[in-house]
């Protein structure tokens, strides 16, 4: 029997494992990276116990790509929830590096927690753990990632001196943190163990020129974060890296560095080819709030914005995001749906709140985006006024050229499904999510029929769950009362509505299309709640929900409700999800004994 690595001598999952407790009944087996060890719907008959390397837990849903939710460390059980539960498994759990596992059977485990109420106990306590750092990738049972690799896809960029900046960064925030570079590409396997063991975190850092040690790197870490210059070519072949197990469960960032005076990044579409990355990050050279904001994104302490749907009422997001400027919050994720999408888009593009305030009244308060009737074939407007202003702000923007990871989401009424923008032309992916049923036309994506996001997820806090470990602020401007007889009360003279003006708005259908869109159902709000740790509904029911004048009335009711929940909490908001670090750990461990 293989002896476990260090473990703490009153662990009872510990002893359950040990030789004289477990021969005969646990089986050592050794599984190589890339190799699954369970798949979703696959009964649970055993309780498996890492003994070296690293498990990686995926959510399998149809139609969409694997979404990580976190790792399975040397120590740490896989497979406990199912198989007390005795259901099958809900997760896909791989081998992200060559690893070695126990795994007794479901009679033996039984048998033995019979005998000792302390093993039960200890997975008791290890499962709600597990559910309260991880919710609410439900079933995940795993922790974050820990250790980086970074490698420089150029010779012309060090990367050496940039992970500094970061591990720097990391510290301050109270980790323990060392940067690892070419020196120890012969260290043994156990030397790197102990490294892990003995850091909160661990940032490997590959040069061009370091070959070798680049194929340590990629098979070492729990994430890769390739570098590269923005503003030099990328390289037409796939990354060195692409047939690592990492690569192949999507567990790749791009970071890309952009000249220090630059207003806009660029070549990301191109890098993005290169290193096929799920997530990019742009970084200014020597920008110390973009150090800091990787240093957020690696350690769980990322915020991330996330806006509803709800036409004019939507204006409420410009006061929220003012509140969270005022008192500093950052914001290092954002995306939204309809309106929402917008707005947000508008954060990603780097806008100051005076910048975001002058562009949404250009684009949608001083004249009504939605006058320009025509005959209803598709939709009651042409949809030419919306799609001239959004070009006439976001331009040709891609929206991997943002300043911060954007994404945005449509109705797929092709597949029945929602549609995530996370690439391509800005402006093309914000004219789907606005384009609203019967008032715009509907965009198209090859054969696909796009509308408004609203539609099928008006509030998409869980799809920024995804990829997002940090803490998550959500705005929802569509709840409450919303719309009333008299809002689709006919004119009683077709002549005084026109000659007044309120047929900018459009005719009363707009008000009932607009709401009929953005009314989400009790289950998708409960998942929106749920994957939501700041959730803010402002009081926006006097705002008419086609009403593109009343912009004052939204902003501050956005601003109003932002300050209220953001007093409630206990602490920075930064610090709602985050992990502690071993002192910490092993300080409530010392109380508890005491």
């Amino acid at each position: 029997m293989v002896k476990l690595p260090d473990m703490p001598i009153d662990s009872a999952l510990a002893r359950l494992f040990t030789e004289e407790r477990a021969e005969g009944d646990a089986t050592w087996f050794s599984l190589p990276g890339g190799a699954v060890l369970f798949e979703p719907g696959e009964p649970a008959e055993y309780l498996y116990f890492l003994r070296t390397g690293r498990l990686g837990v995926f959510r399998i849903e149809d139609g969409h790509e694997p979404q990580f939710l976190g790792l399975i460390r040397p120590g740490e059980p896989a497979g406990e929830m199912a198989m007390i539960s005795g259901g099958p498994h809900t997760a896909r759990v791989v081998a992200l590096r060559d690893s070695e596992i126990f795994a007794l059977g479901r009679e033996e485990f039984f048998a033995h927690s019979t005998s000792d109420s302390a093993i039960m106990g200890e997975l008791a306590r290890l499962m709600l753990s597990r559910t309260r750092r991880t919710a609410p990738m439900v079933g995940s049972g795993a922790s974050e990632p820990t250790v980086f690799g970074f490698m420089t896809m150029s010779r012309k960029l060090t990367v050496r001196p940039i992970v500094d900046k970061i591990a720097r960064a990391i510290g301050r925030l109270g980790y323990g943190v060392t940067v690892v570079g070419v020196e120890a590409q012969h260290a043994p396997t156990e030397w790197f163990t102990e490294v892990e063991r003995n850091h909160d975190f661990v940032l490997y850092a590959a040069e061009a020129e370091d070959h070798g040690w680049r194929q340590v790197v990629a098979r070492q870490s729990d994430r890769l974060l390739p570098v590269a210059r923005g503003d030099l070519q990328a390289p037409d072949a796939p990354a060195a890296y692409a047939r690592t197990t990492v690569q192949a469960q999507q567990l790749v960032d791009l970071l890309l560095v952009q000249p220090a005076l630059r207003q806009r990044p660029s070549g990301s579409a191109a890098w993005a080819r290169a290193a096929a990355p799920s997530r990019v990050f742009q970084l200014r050279r020597d920008d110390s709030a973009d150090v800091r904001r990787i240093a957020r994104v690696l350690t769980s302490q990322s915020v991330g914005l996330v806006l509803s749907g709800g036409g004019a009422r939507a204006y409420a997001h410009i006061g929220a995001i003012r509140a969270l400027r005022e008192r500093d919050i950052p914001i290092d994720f954002v995306g939204g749906a309809s309106m929402g999408a917008v707005v947000a888009a508008g954060v990603a593009m780097g806008w100051g709140d005076d910048e975001l305030e002058m562009r949404i009244r250009q684009a949608f308060v001083n004249s009504s985006p939605l006058d320009d009737i025509a005959l209803p074939l598709l939709a009651m407007t042409h949809g030419l006024k919306v799609s001239e202003r959004l070009a006439q702000h976001f331009g040709d923007m891609e929206i991997g050229d943002l300043w911060l990871p954007f994404f945005c989401v449509s109705s797929n009424l092709t597949t029945g499904n929602y549609h995530l923008h996370r690439s391509g032309r800005l402006r093309d992916a914000l004219r789907a999510t606005i384009a609203l049923p019967g008032i715009l036309p509907p965009s198209t994506d090859g054969s696909n029929v796009l509308v408004d996001g609203a539609v099928m997820k008006n509030f998409p806090t869980d799809v920024m769950r995804t990829f997002h470990q940090g803490p998550i602020i959500g705005v929802d401007v569509s709840r409450g009362r919303s719309i009333t007889a008299d809002d689709v009360a006919r004119p009683t003279s077709v002549l005084r509505w026109i000659f007044s003006g309120q047929w900018r708005k459009g005719p009363p259908i707009v008000s009932l299309l607009m709401r009929a869109a953005t009314v989400s159902s009790s289950r998708d709000l409960a998942m929106a709640r749920e994957a939501t740790d700041i959730l803010v509904t402002p009081d926006v029911s006097g705002v008419e929900i086609r009403d593109w004048a009343a912009f004052e009335p939204a902003v501050k009711a956005g601003y109003e409700a932002m300050c209220v929940a953001l007093d409630k909490l206990p602490g920075p908001v930064s610090s709602l999800r985050r992990r502690p670090s071993r002192i910490e750990l092993e300080a409530r461990r010392a109380q508890s004994l005491a």
